[in-house]
């Protein structure tokens, strides 16, 4: 066994070769990538908009700024930073070609094409020059990534001076009680939903754990910070069942 191979990361609760992790991910967003935008809205209950709508408030794109959005997928992120800033340019990443063909379909029908490009690239080697983007954001994907440092240390390369980082992601509830129950909720529901709307139970059931295995938001700050990132803070939302973390190449 090499080296390579003897490394080990988690894919859900499953231990498996760092290897194989980006290509069960890209399965995985591959698989259910026509039905995702549906599935978020079935999974959270349209709350996932709210946050999302949250993320920006804090963000304040302004006109002219550059975008990164990695993990981007259909772009539901780089039209609210277009949206909001008026004037701009997004490039969406993703490691999956399917989530950015979707993503396309939405800009063409928005007539939004001109102002965006869709990018296949790894978030732990990114295509990009450094000092190339005012703005990076991931949006529920930095968990999917193998090496979430490795990802934050790329977003720090390729941002400008005063360049600001925005990650949403899920995170842990700090009561007790009220993670026990949305676990019943997370294990025991949204599975059975990938399986009636999108027809893949596995792939939602994958989301789920790879929840509880995500750094909870001190731990992640701390890893925002051995980035490079100043002025690094966080705040949850909905209780703490996602997290906004923010930080600023300085």
């Amino acid at each position: 066994m090499t080296d390579e191979n003897a490394k080990t990361t988690h894919f859900g609760f499953t231990e498996i070769p760092e290897s194989e992790k980006a290509g069960r991910v890209r399965g995985v967003f591959g698989s259910v990538a026509s039905k995702y935008d549906v599935m978020n809205d079935a999974m959270s209950f349209g709350i996932h908009r709210i946050w999302k709508d949250a993320m920006m408030d804090w963000l304040a794109p302004r006109k002219g700024q550059r975008l990164l959005d990695v993990a981007g997928g259909t772009g539901d992120i780089a039209f609210r930073f277009l949206d909001r800033a008026g004037s701009g340019h997004a490039t969406v990443c993703d490691l999956t070609e399917p989530m950015l063909i979707e993503g396309r379909k939405r800009a063409e029908a928005a007539a939004r094409a001109d102002s965006l490009d869709w990018v296949v690239g790894d978030a732990m080697a990114l295509p990009f020059a450094d000092n190339s983007f005012d703005v990076y954001t991931i949006s529920f994907g930095i968990r999917n990534v193998t090496q979430p440092q490795q990802a934050l240390n790329e977003a720090f390369r390729v941002l400008r001076p005063g360049g600001r980082l925005m990650v949403l992601e899920f995170s842990q509830i700090p009561n007790e009680m009220m993670q026990k129950v949305y676990d019943l909720y997370s294990f025991h529901i949204i599975p059975r939903m990938g399986q009636v709307i999108a027809n893949d139970r596995d792939s939602y059931q994958y989301l789920v754990e790879s929840i509880r295995r995500f750094p909870d938001q001190d731990r992640f700050l701390q890893m925002v910070r051995e980035a490079g990132f100043g002025n690094a803070k966080y705040r949850n939302l909905s209780l703490g069942i996602a997290c906004l973390h923010s930080g600023w190449k300085i």
